[in-house]
């Protein structure tokens, strides 16, 4: 009897797997997706049922011609892609590409890559899933169509080489709407007063105003805060009230796709394309010394919160044994519900072993998959653990013709908190004992003027919320949203808080304007209601389609013959500091800037700033005086420092324009990422703010916003540090890694590499600046 073959998508994959099958089994991968639609062309037969033309994706032909060798050699071929829409439909293409050769293929998938999940796997194979791989395949011609049919007008009439996308742009249109909103915020005045109570026992205690006269205080301005706090002043105060009740908070659910991305980027500090790519490599398997390679969590593409009841029992197990029974959950597990429409066909994030504690596998990770997998385990523990309790008191205080109100909250039982503490931040204060009509004396009195705020700019976190509670895309597709938003210069990331720049709004406005239905999020949200119904086999995917056309169509059409064209610039107000006529901005191949509408009378450009109402400041360049860092490798001339447009430092040839030889501003610090050979180099922002990047990017994103420092870590190893000003300590050296707090101050006599020679290596490889 022949071998048995089993296809999964990477070869990582394929390494675990072989551990623990036996020599009857042959496995290999597809190395991702093997057949796509054309580059080239749209690739779809519209008149013809929307037909899609694949063909096997360019460099995938080896890859291809090695699966039909094995296929021809085998009694059956498993195939094993990921257990999602995606995975379906790869499993779907190799199947089409290999069928002539080996006939008896049969489904397989598992959450986990353990050897009870891959033999209960084979055990019960199934064919191909048709409805799965039609909504899979109606969203890429969906996707396809809204693409490169938008995409030519945005081209023709704002910048070439951007695009629209049928989620992306409806992501887009948040963040320029919050910060619209942002900016048509007026602030308004107030003030609040706190106050320092002491009773017969101390401590003393703050209390905050609760009521003026029985009503919410309104306190507008200076004045008004000046006679109340005249008013307060000297009263006697007395305790109303004390209440008193306990509370429970329960341990939230394990981890699902979104909120895991959410708090990775919270906590962690990690984009969402970051936080999917080390947890495919923790789900693939890791070296872990002894062990071999090992799967270390279950999938991480699923929107549900349930738990296999093998896996609630090990938890139980494994906190009875740490902590005691007290601290299980009731009846020794935990369930959780769901939202609504989640797909529920996998499991929560989880880890495959809980006896294997993120200390246990530290010495075998990377930082960053140390630090992930500890979140998903103590997430996934904490969630069987028992309920936090709580003893809370709220006090309310008369003083004359105002009400103060306190509250504190005493610990009672750890419960989950005994495995994942609050900071001190979110830690209550415990009131001293209180009782109705003792006597208060105010220590101190103060009052505060502040202003409302308007709604904060979108981090990577609230958006992939706002996009989950919206119903836009799906989790799985949110880091591709996010990276293709930044990749294609619509929003820049300013401090953590996405910010639109000015193509990303000209961008939106056209399609606000000219494509209303498709930039709506109901109707987005509608359409993925839609494209679950036709994974769930309730909807034709042609149907489907004919539908979205009815309407897709005629707007098209309109908007070729209606949307006018920006590309001699966007007007503004601000006139040109050397001819007076007014500036405009112009989205150039390195990002936007500023040029005279006088052009070509008047050449000036220059680099600009936005403040918080969108004000346009000018950027004022400053030349550097020229140093030389070495010899031409191509011309022999000598190699210079120069200044971008954007701000960042790069090296180039002095035998330009002859000679256009230039490379990145090194630093010298090698890149931390796993297995990347690159170094951390010079870069700016289209904004112009300094930032470091790995030199093998795209291949790498791996960037810092501090200057990167060649050092470990004495406190979690991190293979650099980062120089950094702080407000209490002036310059320092600190850890990047968001959990760890490792901070050491450089105004004490010790310096910080400076930008020597050592710093001036030139990075390779050799690019573009």
């Amino acid at each position: 009897m022949g071998k048995s073959l089993i296809i999964v998508e990477s070869p990582a994959k394929v390494k675990t797997i072989k551990k623990f099958l036996g020599a009857g089994y042959a496995v290999q991968a597809s190395v991702g997706h093997v057949r796509d639609l054309p580059k080239s062309s749209i690739g779809v037969d519209e008149a013809n049922g929307f037909a899609p033309h694949y063909e096997v994706i360019a460099g995938k032909e080896k890859v291809v011609a090695s699966l039909r060798e094995a296929a021809a050699k085998a009694d059956v071929v498993y195939l094993a892609p990921d257990p999602d829409r995606e995975g379906e439909a790869i499993a779907w293409h190799v199947a089409e590409l290999v069928k002539d050769k080996n006939a008896n293929i049969k489904r397989i998938q598992f959450n986990e890559i353990t050897a009870r999940a891959v033999r209960e796997a084979l055990a019960h194979p199934r064919d191909l899933n048709v409805a799965l791989f039609d909504a899979q395949q109606a969203r890429r011609v969906l996707d396809r169509l809204v693409g490169y049919k938008i995409s030519p007008l945005l081209w023709k009439n704002v910048k070439r080489g951007i695009s629209a996308g049928r989620v992306q742009s409806v992501a887009l249109r948040l963040i320029v709407e919050r910060e619209e909103e942002r900016r048509a915020f007026v602030p308004e005045e107030y003030w609040v007063f706190k106050s320092l109570l002491e009773g017969a026992t101390p401590p003393p205690f703050r209390a905050e105003l609760w009521k003026v006269e029985g009503k919410k205080p309104q306190i507008p301005d200076a004045a008004a805060a000046a006679a109340l706090e005249e008013a307060l002043r000297g009263q006697p105060c007395v305790v109303r009230s004390v209440e008193e009740k306990e509370r429970s908070r329960p341990p939230q659910p394990p981890f699902t796709t979104s909120t895991l991305q959410q708090s990775a980027n919270q906590r962690l500090g990690y984009a969402a394309k970051r936080t999917m790519n080390i947890a495919q490599r923790l789900y693939e398997g890791v070296e872990l010394g002894e062990r071999g390679t090992t799967a270390l969590i279950t999938y991480m593409r699923t929107d549900s919160v349930r738990i296999a009841a093998e896996a609630q029992s090990a938890a139980a197990a494994y906190i009875e044994g740490r902590f005691g029974k007290d601290y299980l959950a009731p009846g020794g597990k935990r369930d959780f519900k769901g939202k609504a429409g989640a797909q529920d066909a996998h499991e929560a994030i989880r880890p495959v072993d809980v006896t294997l504690s993120p200390e246990d596998v530290k010495p075998h990770l990377a930082p960053d998959q140390y630090q992930l997998y500890r979140l998903i385990w103590s997430r996934f523990v904490a969630s069987q653990m028992a309920a936090a309790r709580f003893h809370d008191t709220t006090v309310i205080v008369d003083c004359g013709l105002a009400q103060w109100r306190a509250r504190g909250e005493r610990l009672l039982f750890p419960g989950f908190l005994a495995l994942t503490p609050r900071g001190k931040e979110e830690e209550g204060v415990e009131l001293p004992p209180l009782a109705a009509g003792d006597a208060l004396t105010m220590k101190e009195l103060t009052r505060e003027q502040k202003f409302t705020q308007p709604a904060p700019r979108f981090t990577e976190a609230s958006l992939v919320r706002e996009l989950e509670e919206l119903g836009i895309g799906r989790p799985s597709t949110y880091a591709t949203i996010i990276s293709t938003l930044q990749d294609r210069d619509y929003v820049t990331l300013e401090e953590k808080h996405f910010a639109p720049t000015d193509l990303g709004r000209v961008v939106c406005d056209r399609l606000r304007d000219h494509f209303q239905t498709l930039m709506d999020v109901g109707f987005t949200a509608q359409m993925e209601e839609r494209l679950d119904k036709v994974a769930e086999g309730g909807q034709d995917w042609v149907a489907l389609l004919r539908d979205f056309s009815r309407d897709f169509d005629p707007t098209l059409a309109a908007a070729a013959k209606a949307m006018n064209q920006v590309k001699t610039g966007v007007s503004t107000d601000v006139a040109c500091p050397r001819c007076g006529k007014p500036l405009v901005v112009k989205f150039g191949k390195t990002g936007e800037f500023l040029a005279c509408s006088g052009y070509p009378e008047c050449r000036f450009t220059s680099n600009y700033t936005r403040d918080e109402k969108g004000q346009i400041h000018i950027q004022e360049r400053v030349k550097p005086e020229l140093e030389k860092v070495g010899v031409c490798p191509e011309c022999g001339s000598d190699l210079v420092i120069k200044m971008s447009r954007a701000g960042s430092r790069f090296i180039a040839c002095t035998g330009y324009p002859k000679c256009a030889h230039t490379e990145p501003f090194s630093t010298g610090v090698p890149c931390p990422r796993e297995g990347c050979d690159g170094v951390l180099v010079e870069k700016s922002s289209r904004r112009g703010k300094l930032f470091y990047s790995c030199s093998a990017y795209p291949k790498c994103d791996y960037a810092l916003w501090d200057k990167p420092v060649q050092e470990s870590c004495p406190a979690c190893g991190s293979p650099l540090l980062v120089e950094k000003t702080s407000k209490a300590r002036g310059r320092v050296l600190a850890c990047p890694e968001k959990s760890c707090r490792y901070v050491r101050s450089l105004e004490e006599g010790e310096a910080a590499p400076e930008d020597d020679a050592s710093l001036l290596s030139l990075a390779e490889p050799k690019g573009d600046c």
